[in-house]
Formats: structure tokens, sequence, C-alpha cells
């Protein structure tokens, strides 16, 4: 895995390439070495996982007892000071 099949620019530009924030020139040659190179798609499907994850993770909102509870306990120790 090093320079020669791709391995190191692919990797460098990833997250780029999974937020579409990449040149379409070079977002087709990351893609067609993903294609090629099941290391690098593996890697690839880990990173875009997370990502996916970590985004479903932040529109989540917490139940409405649980924000009272939060906003009770900091009234209660602005109150305190």
């Amino acid at each position: 895995m090093g320079k020669d099949c791709g391995c190191d620019k692919a990797r460098e530009d990833l997250e780029e390439y999974l937020r579409n924030e990449i040149c379409q020139t070079e977002h087709s040659d990351i893609k067609a070495h993903l294609d090629s190179c099941e290391s690098c798609r593996d890697e690839a499907l880990v990173s875009r996982t997370l990502t996916d994850v970590v985004a479903r993770a932040c529109k989540e909102t917490a139940p409405e007892e649980l924000k009272n509870l939060v906003l009770e306990r900091i009234r209660s120790a602005q109150s305190t000071h």
C-alpha cells in the first residue's frame, strides 16, 4: 500500500472525498482507486459509517423531561452562586 498504487493520496483526501469537497478530477481519481483497492475501500466505508453515525447523533434531541431536569439543575446551581 505505497504511493505507487495511490493509497497515500486516496487516504490523504478521503474525508474531503466523502464530503464531496474535492474537485471533480481528484474525486474521479479517488473513486477509481477505491474501486480497485479493497483496503482503501474498507477504510472509506468505516469513515463514511462513522460520519453518518455522528451526523445522526447530532440531529437527535433529548427527551423533554431530561431537558427540564438539566435546566432545573442549572437554575439551581446559578441560584446558589
